[in-house]
């Protein structure tokens, strides 16, 4: 009898759950349920608390929201009797984070806290806590601390011990209230199974864990804080569990919500990025995978442990048992292109749009695709939402040069993808400079299926071929392979995720192949965008940093 798992992918504006057969990957089922708060950046929900720059919250009720009508929809619209569903698996944007009592109570459910930000959800792409990511890395480096280095030499703003330290600092009453501070991945699988489970992706990639050495030593989260000397046995545990085991069993009032039986598997947590690794295949080094959506994170598997500055972290057995996962990423990439086109765009292109029935992105992509590579004039750099990799710098923006009166909405189009191919460029650059091959690239998520101009801007800017994954929701797709492995073989599933990726693991037959004429214009413009990287990134001229400064104290007057 045929035998499904669920997996569930916990994005920044939505989650989606699909329903996916053990025994050749095929989807048969997937539902999307956007979240009724979003995300939080401007005021708190029913409040009038209004909110600083950089900040992204989210309430953690959506994600239940999630469970609770996408799993029922997917059984109803495959018709799969939840009798043969025999595990599942989550994955989540990261490092995304909050405070809960020790049942699990998440402190903005509480009404004592539901006014405070600090009690709400920090998103990934809160930013806020630039100080403490500061202070973090000045300390490690005074200290000589050699676990800096597996995270490129710098601890960003949006992991998971900056954040900690921000409510420690701004809050702190809301720092002693709560019992537990925990990511949401494994916040959710602990709604799930009624335990909690704290996954090895997370903690080693967001969380500055590794494998063979644990935490950092008591005596430097003292020397950050004196409050914070034991933090991970006051607030979080040194009980990490690796990727592909099982985290526990549904419980009868997750079970209540689902519509599935209880006891089934239940996956330790993941992250959205990494999932989507043997969900295209790749179980072996050197094969990059991209997640392009809103930001993009790029993974690639090695033998050897390698370090490589400015990335954002490899974690030993972080990705899949037995090599290291190196990660690294850019916080704007979709985010760009959807600021552009709410913010930039004529009136007539819009009619345009409208009378012809497509979207805006549709329009600009097809009048972009008829320029020629530098026929614009025009470049920019890719911070619109602050440097991940490889200058790990959220204070930086965005730039756009050589504009005049005749460019146009497609010309900056067109100029925004380029950007963000060029740092992706950077990346595997400085992968491959230090030591970590990257042979072959995979891009999956949202971006690929929708544009294939852009696609092929990668390919030029990089000149490398680029495969596509074959599945609209390949995060989701890998969390349903874990969700089997951790099922087992004996229950129908797989005794390992090697077992599972080349059975439930797909790629496109179409591919995009770099154009010769085109890359030679792009290594002129790359070496442009070069310039411009390291002089306003690398500190000869801040002036991004102090038009920062300049706006938080005007907003402040």
């Amino acid at each position: 009898m045929a035998k499904y798992a669920i997996g569930v992918d916990f994005g920044t504006e939505s989650g989606r759950a699909v329903l996916v057969d053990v025994a050749d990957g095929r989807e048969l089922a997937t539902k999307v349920h956007p979240y009724s708060n979003r995300v939080i950046d401007e005021k708190l929900p029913d409040s009038d608390i209004v909110l600083e720059p950089d900040w992204a919250l989210q309430d953690p009720n959506d994600y239940l929201e999630v469970f609770k009508h996408t799993i029922p929809a997917v059984l109803q619209e495959s018709g799969v009797s939840p009798d043969d569903v025999i595990g599942i698996g989550v994955d989540f944007t990261a490092c995304t984070m909050l405070p809960v009592k020790a049942d699990g109570t998440p402190l903005c459910f509480l009404p004592e806290w539901r006014q405070n930000p600090h009690a709400w959800v920090k998103l990934w792409k809160h930013h806020a806590a630039q100080p403490e990511a500061d202070k973090i890395n000045e300390t490690a480096h005074s200290m000589g601390e050699g676990w800096l280095d597996r995270y490129g030499g710098k601890i960003s703003s949006e992991w998971f011990f900056s954040k900690t330290l921000q409510i420690l600092d701004e809050a702190p009453q809301v720092y002693n209230a709560a019992d537990r501070l925990l990511e949401a991945t494994d916040w959710v699988i602990w709604q799930l199974t009624g335990v909690e489970t704290r996954n090895a992706c997370t903690a080693g990639y967001k969380a500055m864990w590794s494998k063979r050495e644990g935490f950092p030593d008591k005596a430097y989260f003292a020397a950050l804080d004196p409050r914070l000397e034991n933090v991970i046995d006051e607030k979080m545990t040194r009980d990490i569990k690796a990727i592909g085991e099982k985290a526990g069993e549904l419980s009868e009032q997750a079970a209540q919500w689902t519509g599935l039986k209880p006891g089934i598997a239940v996956a330790v947590a993941n992250v959205d990025a990494h999932v989507a690794v043997p969900a295209t295949t790749v179980a072996e080094s050197g094969r990059m995978v991209m997640i392009m959506g809103t930001s993009t994170c790029h993974m690639v598997l090695g033998d050897e442990e390698h370090l490589v500055p400015g990335i954002c972290g490899y974690v030993e057995d972080g990705i899949l048992p037995g090599l290291f996962g190196y990660e690294a990423g850019q916080s704007c990439v979709g985010d760009h292109f959807a600021w552009f086109t709410d913010n930039c765009i004529p009136a007539a292109y819009e009619s345009e749009a409208a009378t012809r029935g497509i979207n805006i992105h549709q329009l600009l992509e097809e009048k972009a695709a008829q320029l020629n590579p530098g026929e614009s004039g025009l470049i920019a750099l890719d911070w619109w939402n602050g440097n991940r990799s490889v200058l790990v710098d959220v204070d930086l923006t965005g730039l756009l040069i050589g504009a005049t009166l005749l460019t146009k909405p497609e010309e900056i189009y067109r100029t925004l993808i380029e950007a963000t191919a060029y740092g992706t460029r950077v990346i595997i650059e400085a992968l491959e400079e230090n030591g970590v091959p990257v042979n072959e690239l995979i891009a999956c998520g949202g971006l690929p299926e929708k544009n294939k101009l852009l696609m092929q801007i990668y390919a030029d800017v990089t000149g490398r071929e680029f495969k596509i994954s074959a599945s609209a929701q390949t995060p989701a797709v890998g969390s349903a392979m874990f969700g089997a492995v951790a099922a087992g073989k004996s229950a129908g599933g797989f005794d390992s995720i090697y077992d599972a990726a080349p059975v439930m693991g797909s790629l496109k037959d179409e591919s995009f192949m770099p154009n010769p004429d085109a890359k030679k214009v792009y290594d002129q413009l790359f070496a442009e965008y070069m310039l411009l990287h390291d002089y306003f990134g690398r500190g000869e001229n801040d002036v991004m940093k102090r038009l920062k400064g300049i706006k938080a104290a005007a907003r402040k007057a």
